[in-house]
């Protein structure tokens, strides 16, 4: 089954170059395929490209969805990113 979880971008810079190449240097330990969506677009969220491609703002909010079997690490280890704003102050 597939886990979904809402998530809002925190970081003024938003879903910027540095915050995509985190997302991507945590995603590679996992094998669960993951997405996020925002709007009507969704993209898979180990490719730097379609990360970049949305352009995300401080305020999006967006759906990650993971499926696979570590889900549940990948949920709560991409969920734990996105709420620390990836490690930028604002």
């Amino acid at each position: 089954t597939m886990l979904e979880i809402k998530l809002t971008i925190k970081n003024k810079l938003g879903l910027h170059a540095r915050p995509s190449a985190l997302q991507l240097k945590l995603l590679v330990f996992f094998v669960s395929s993951i997405t996020l969506t925002s709007g009507n677009e969704t993209v898979d969220a180990k490719s730097i490209l379609g990360l970049m491609t949305m352009a995300l703002p401080c305020g999006t909010e967006l759906t990650l969805s993971v499926d696979g079997p570590d889900e549940k690490l990948l949920r709560k280890a991409s969920y734990e990113l996105f709420e620390s704003r990836f490690g930028e102050e604002d």
